[in-house]
């Protein structure tokens, strides 16, 4: 059994998805470290990446996005409505399959000395990392924020770090690195706008002002919507369940007059949690794990996929062929150019791999590192974007769908075409980007991959014209006359570099 550790970083950026796609390019450009899910939120000002991988490779890959958000991500300059003390804010290590919390608490160690060792950013350990008793909850440590912190930091022997200098990282801030259990990111949705409501909700299930043992809360207003919201984190669902938390904030609500409009979870939920909430809601009875088909489908299937061979490479992307086949509208032409563009990269990275191997072109190798490096990171992205263009779609046809007489159509309308337009935009440039890498390598790719490096710039180029398709379907129905002009002029510059091809 592979031996598996998640980790969720938590980064103040939530506005400013080309600097996302570049810290998770870092994290994930090492062996055996995988992306497995990323959230954005423009209130929060603030970006939820979940990456997993092998005890060995997973904190170096953390060390990598944090050197690279530090770069990019300048506190001084950061507001949002979520609390922060750095630019990689906090980085739980979570074990997973085969590794213990021990494991797990050693990780975050050695990672956080690294960072302060490295990048001079001071670093804090929570949860069960944790070297005393008051550090155990983040809320201790993040008390007063960066602002606050870079003021006591020098003088108050409380707020000493566990590694690195005592006094902060000029843009960067500090950073809280832990290990703890799977937690839920929950976040329920009031049929009001008074955030005194929502404040007042939070202080009575959040364990610190006398709630739930294992809930942390607060009251927002998201800029997105017209509702208040109680975020949550759910830091032990085993003992402090979600149902439980839905339960009380709904009788909170009551109690003021309001409703419950809805619950979104932020990032990923264990699948105990899930039939926890089923059990409770449907009553079964005698409900035992097991009963679903897909973990007894696991339980057969433990081991014989280890022993099996690799199923064949048809196999693995048939099931997306399907979908793009079937009557369903996604994923159907934005997704299909975004995969093709992770081809062309994919292609190209393959190709100089190759070629920097041979002796005879290793005066170029500087070259191809910066070309791998460029790459890498199109080719993550581009794979994100598949689902992302989907979700955008849906957020249109989901705009189309309110009542014409909605007060709220016409501005839900423009604001999906913005995020549909964004989508092929962001695949445009991706593509476009790739191009810029390879071409310039033509003449010093070895000869018996020259085909493949062909192949990788024509899947490239057909991904850039489906993106530029796309985006002109939805800027036709575009009214900011200022969004238009700032999506059609990289069209005109796009365009001709593949006349030129």
């Amino acid at each position: 059994m592979k031996r598996i550790v998640e980790c969720v970083p938590n980064f103040s950026e939530g506005r400013r998805p080309e600097v996302i796609d570049v810290i998770v390019a870092a994290m994930t450009a090492g062996r055996d470290v995988y992306l497995l899910d990323r959230q954005m939120d423009p209130d929060h000002n603030r970006a939820v990446i979940t990456i997993a991988g092998a005890p060995e490779s997973i904190g170096e890959a953390v060390i990598r996005g944090v050197e690279t958000a530090a770069a990019r991500i300048d506190l001084t300059r950061h507001q949002g409505g979520h609390p922060r003390i750095g630019a990689a804010d906090v980085i739980p290590f979570i074990p997973l399959r085969g590794v213990s919390i021990e494991e797990c608490v050693e990780i975050a160690r050695q990672t956080g000395r690294e960072i302060a060792r490295r990048f001079h950013i001071p670093v804090y350990l929570y949860e069960a990392a944790a070297t005393r008793p008051e550090r155990l909850h983040i809320e201790n440590i993040r008390r007063g924020q960066f602002e606050g912190l870079r003021d006591s930091i020098v003088h108050d022997p409380e707020r000493k770090p566990d590694f690195g200098e005592p006094r902060v990282h000029p843009t960067a801030g500090a950073t809280v690195v832990g290990a703890r259990k799977p937690l839920i990111a929950y976040n329920i949705n009031l049929h009001s706008a008074d955030i005194e409501i929502a404040k007042r909700i939070a202080k009575r299930v959040r364990f610190s002002s006398g709630g739930f043992r294992h809930v942390k809360a607060i009251g927002l207003l998201p800029l997105d919507r017209n509702q208040a919201q109680v975020s949550m984190s759910l830091t032990d669902f085993e003992r402090t369940s979600i149902e439980l938390v839905f339960e009380t904030v709904g009788r909170e609500a009551e109690r003021y007059g309001v409703s419950v409009a809805g619950s979104e979870i932020v990032g990923l939920i264990p699948q105990a949690a899930l039939e926890g909430a089923a059990e409770f809601y449907l009553r079964l009875e005698n409900f035992k794990s097991d009963m679903v088909l897909e973990t007894r489908l696991d339980a057969a299937m433990s081991g014989v996929e280890e022993a099996a061979a690799a199923p064949g490479n048809a196999d693995i992307v048939r099931p997306f062929v399907d979908r793009v086949a079937s009557a369903e509208p996604v994923p159907a032409g934005g997704s299909a150019a975004a995969l093709a563009g992770a081809l062309g990269a994919a292609l190209g990275q393959m190709t100089i791999e190759i070629t920097k191997g041979k002796k005879a072109y290793q005066e170029h190798s500087a070259r191809y590192s910066e070309a791998l490096d460029r790459l890498g990171a199109c080719r993550t992205t581009l794979l994100e974007l598949i689902d992302i263009d989907v979700d955008a779609y849906r957020r249109v046809m989901s705009a189309y769908r309110l009542p014409k007489d909605s007060p709220e159509r016409d501005k839900a309308i423009q604001a999906g075409l913005v995020a549909a337009t964004e989508s092929p935009f962001r695949t445009a440039a991706c593509a476009a980007e790739a191009l810029g890498a390879l071409e310039p390598l033509r003449l010093i790719i070895y000869p018996n991959v020259a085909s493949d490096f062909e192949v990788g710039l024509d899947m490239l180029r057909s991904c850039l014209r489906g993106a530029i398709a796309n985006m002109r379907v939805n800027l036709a129905g575009l009214q900011d006359a200022d969004a238009r002009a700032r999506y059609e002029s990289p069209i005109a510059v796009w365009e001709l570099l593949l006349s030129d091809r």
